[in-house]
C-alpha cells in the first residue's frame, strides 16, 4: 500500500487524468465499461462473478480430497485469491493515479508484459474463460429448469436442449443491458439470491444428514492413480469456483478516484463467500460423504423421490436459475466490450441507430452461439474444468503476483517478493497438472458423450 502512496497523486490529478482519457476511449470502454459506480456496486459485481452456483460443486470436490485436505484447499483458495485480487487492484490504482487508468486485463498485460502478451495470451485466455462461463451457466440453467419440469411431469417429453434454449431466450433479453454499470441492481439481487440458495443447500443437507440412517462414507474412491488425478481435478474445481478473470473490468466500473474502493468491494464479496462456500461444502460433504453429486442439490433427489419437500427443491432451483442468469450476463461483458469496440462508433451517441442496431445484432448472435454450444455439448462441465485449469489459474493466481512484482519491484530480500514468486511457481505447476487431470477425465467420459444428449 505504501508503494502506491509513494507513487500516487491526489484525487484531483486522478480525476483530470480520467477526464483526459475519456476523450480518447474506444467504443468498448466508453459504452460498456462506464466508470460511474461506487465501492458498493463494485462489491455486488465481485460477489456475482465469484459467489455463483458452481459453489454447489464444492462437496463433490471434497470427495477427491477428504476432510482435512478439502478444508485446507478451501482456506488456501480464499486466502490466495483475496491476496491476489488485492494486488491486482493495487497495480490498477497505481496506474490510475499516474493518469494512465487501465480498464481491461489485456491493457494491463500490454503495458506490464508487452503487447504480444496481451494480444496472444491474456486476451484469448480471458475470452475463453468468460465465454466458457456463459456456456456453462446456460447449460446449468437448462438443467435446473429440467429438474423443475420433471418434478411436475416425471415422464414428460421435453428434452434438456429445449430447456437450454428457453434459458438462452432469457439471456437474449438480459444481454441487451447496455453497460456493466447498468447491472448493479441486478447484481444486488444476485447477492441476495446467493445467500438464499446457499442457506437452502446447507439446511437441506443438514436435514437429510440428520434424518438418514445410512452410515456416511468419507473414504476416497479408486486406486492410487485415480486418487492422485482426483486431487488435481478437485483443485481445478475449487480454482474455478474461486475464479473471477475480470477484476480489471470490474474495477473499471468504479468512478475515479479509485483508491481503496476495490478493497471495500472485496471485503463485501469475501464476507458473502465465507458464509456460503464453507457452509455448503462442509454440510454437503458431511451429509452425503463420497456420494456427493457434482451439484449437491442433486442429492436432494433419490430414486425419483425427493428427500426434502418438493416445494423446497423447487425454490432452490428457481433461486439458482435466477442467479445463473445474472452470472452469465456479468461474464458476457468482456465479449460485449469486444463487440462494441468492433461494431460501434465512439463518435456517435450510445443509443443512436448507428450503434444500437449492430449492438443488438452482435450481442444476440453471441448468446445464440453460446446457447447452441450448451445444447450440443451437455458434457461441457468436463470441458469447463479444462478451461478453469488453463484460464482461471493463470488469470487469478499467477498473473496478479507477477504484475505486482514487475510494477512495484519489491526488494528481493522482502517477504512479499518471495511470497509472490512462490505463489506464481506453485500455481503454474498446479495449473499444468490440473489441465492434464481434466484432459484425462474428458478421455474417461468420452464414451458417454453424444451431441444434444438428454442428460
Amino acid at each position: 500500500m505504501g508503494a502506491v502512496a509513494a507513487h500516487g497523486e491526489d484525487g484531483k490529478v486522478s480525476q483530470q487524468g480520467a477526464d483526459h482519457q475519456l476523450k480518447e476511449l474506444d467504443a468498448g470502454a466508453l459504452f460498456v465499461l462506464k466508470s460511474k459506480g461506487s465501492w458498493l456496486h463494485c462489491g455486488y459485481h465481485l460477489t456475482t462473478s465469484i459467489v455463483a452456483p458452481p459453489l454447489l460443486s464444492l462437496p463433490f470436490a471434497f470427495t477427491f480430497l477428504g476432510w482435512a485436505a478439502g478444508v485446507a484447499f478451501l482456506v488456501i483458495g480464499a486466502l490466495v485469491t483475496f491476496y491476489s485480487y488485492n494486488l491486482l487492484s493495487l497495480v490498477l490504482e497505481h496506474h490510475a493515479q499516474k493518469g494512465n487508468r487501465q480498464l481491461r486485463f489485456r491493457d494491463m498485460a500490454n503495458q506490464i508484459l508487452g503487447p504480444k502478451w496481451g494480444k496472444y495470451f491474456v486476451g484469448p485466455i480471458q475470452f475463453m474463460v468468460c465465454y466458457g462461463a456463459v456456456v456453462a451457466c446456460t447449460l446449468l440453467g437448462g438443467q435446473c429448469m429440467k429438474t423443475v419440469y420433471l418434478m411436475s411431469e416425471p415422464e414428460g417429453p421435453m428434452k434438456l436442449y429445449e430447456f437450454i434454449i428457453i434459458f438462452g431466450c432469457l439471456m437474449l433479453i438480459l444481454a441487451q443491458i447496455p453497460s456493466f454499470h447498468s447491472l448493479r441492481n441486478i447484481n444486488l439481487v444476485s447477492l441476495v439470491l446467493t445467500l438464499a440458495y446457499s442457506a437452502c443447500a446447507t439446511g437441506g443437507s443438514i436435514h437429510i444428514g440428520t434424518s438418514s440412517k445410512e452410515p456416511k462414507n468419507y473414504s476416497l474412491k479408486g486406486d492410487t492413480q485415480d486418487r492422485l488425478f482426483g486431487i488435481f481435478n478437485a483443485i481445478a474445481i475449487i480454482a474455478t469456483t474461486y475464479g473471477n478473470g475480470i477484476i480489471p473490468e470490474i474495477q473499471a466500473t468504479v468512478a475515479p478516484p479509485v483508491k481503496g474502493k476495490m478493497f471495500k468491494g472485496l471485503c463485501i464479496c469475501y464476507t458473502v463467500l465465507s458464509l456460503t462456500f464453507f457452509s455448503v461444502a462442509i454440510s454437503g460433504y458431511w451429509a452425503f460423504g463420497n456420494n456427493s453429486e457434482p451439484l449437491v442439490i442433486s442429492n436432494f433427489l433419490a430414486d425419483g423421490q425427493t428427500l426434502v419437500p418438493k416445494w423446497f427443491v423447487l425454490m432452490v432451483n428457481i433461486f439458482t436459475i435466477l442467479q445463473l442468469s445474472a452470472v452469465a450476463v456479468v461474464y458476457l461483458q468482456p465479449t460485449n466490450e469486444v463487440l462494441e469496440n468492433t461494431f460501434s462508433d465512439p463518435k456517435r451517441k450510445e443509443f443512436s441507430a448507428r450503434n444500437v442496431i449492430p449492438r443488438a445484432v452482435s450481442r444476440s448472435m453471441s448468446v445464440i452461439i453460446a446457447t447452441t454450444i450448451a445444447a450440443m455439448l451437455p458434457f461441457f462441465g468436463d470441458i469447463n474444468a479444462l478451461i478453469g485449469a488453463f484460464g482461471f489459474i493463470p488469470l487469478d493466481f499467477v498473473l496478479p503476483v507477477v504484475f505486482f512484482n514487475l510494477t512495484f519491484k519489491p526488494s528481493k530480500r522482502s517477504i512479499v517478493f518471495w511470497l509472490n514468486v512462490t505463489i506464481a511457481v506453485v500455481f503454474s505447476a498446479v495449473g499444468v497438472i490440473a489441465a492434464v487431470a481434466a484432459v484425462r477425465q474428458i478421455g474417461l467420459d468420452a464414451k458417454t458423450y453424444r451431441l444434444f444428449a438428454n442428460v
